[in-house]
């Protein structure tokens, strides 16, 4: 099988270059690009049908994100990327898609530049290694100041 690249899906400025990346080293080394939302959850019994409503809808709007990233990810990486979505912390949706897919072998992370420090998924991993997956994985952490010229060049 081919080696699979995760690349967890945020909001962060920066995620564009963990995508690119992840994309052009798949396309390099034959393997493919995996792209993972975590979805926050919930714990209000009280509100179940509210709470519903609201998994529906972010599981929703989750599944158009990542059609639209996937053919960005299939461009680059010349393979159609996998599609995960778990509910719960990003560490935790992490270790289970790791822990489900032993043809993960590299974790893509990009870290914010400037004073902001390296973002809290990157603090997090860091401080936490190899227990954030399960198991012994490469982070691969880019700069996410990084042009696509630059992710060509690295790649």
């Amino acid at each position: 099988m081919p080696r699979k690249f995760l690349v967890v899906v945020d909001d962060s400025p920066e995620f564009g270059a963990a995508l690119g990346y992840a994309a052009r080293r798949a396309r390099s080394t034959g393997g493919r690009v995996v792209l993972l939302r975590a979805l926050p959850g919930g714990s209000d019994e009280h509100w179940s049908g509210v709470r519903d409503e609201i998994r529906r809808q972010q599981r929703e709007e989750a599944e158009t994100l990542l059609n639209r990233l996937g053919q960005e990810a299939a461009e680059k990486s010349g393979a159609a990327p996998v599609f995960i979505i778990e509910e719960g912390e990003p560490l935790a949706a992490i270790r289970k898609a790791v822990g489900a897919d032993p043809d993960i072998k590299i974790l893509v992370l990009a870290a914010s530049g400037g004073s902001r420090g390296p973002g809290p998924l990157v603090s997090a991993v860091m401080k936490q290694g190899a227990a954030v997956t399960g198991r012994k994985l490469p982070v691969t952490i880019v700069p996410g100041e990084l042009t696509d010229a630059d992710i060509e060049d690295l790649a």
